[in-house]
C-alpha cells in the first residue's frame, strides 16, 4: 500500500532535492525514501540500545534497590 504525502520545501530544498535525485539516477521519491530509511534505522538502533540498557541490569536479581533475598527476608509469611 502506498500512501501520498505532500511536503512543503524552500526553492533551495528543493533544487537540491532535483539534483540530487538527476545525479543518482533516481526519482525524488525514491530519494526521499532512502533518506527516511536511513535516518529511521538509526532511530530503531538507538531504540534497541536504550531498551537493552534498561533491561542490563534486570539480570543482577535487583529491583529498585532491593535485592530478591531482601524482598524474600521482609515479605509476610
Amino acid at each position: 500500500m502506498s500512501v501520498r504525502k505532500n511536503f512543503i520545501f524552500d526553492d533551495e530544498i528543493a533544487e537540491h532535492l532535483e539534483k540530487i535525485a538527476a545525479r543518482r539516477d533516481k526519482t525524488q521519491t525514491q530519494i526521499i525514501k532512502e533518506l527516511i530509511e536511513r535516518e529511521y534505522r538509526e532511530v530503531s538502533k538507538e531504540e534497541k540500545i536504550e531498551a537493552f540498557y534498561k533491561f542490563a541490569g534486570s539480570g543482577t536479581g535487583l529491583f529498585g534497590d532491593l535485592t530478591i533475598q531482601e524482598i524474600k527476608a521482609n515479605r509476610d509469611v
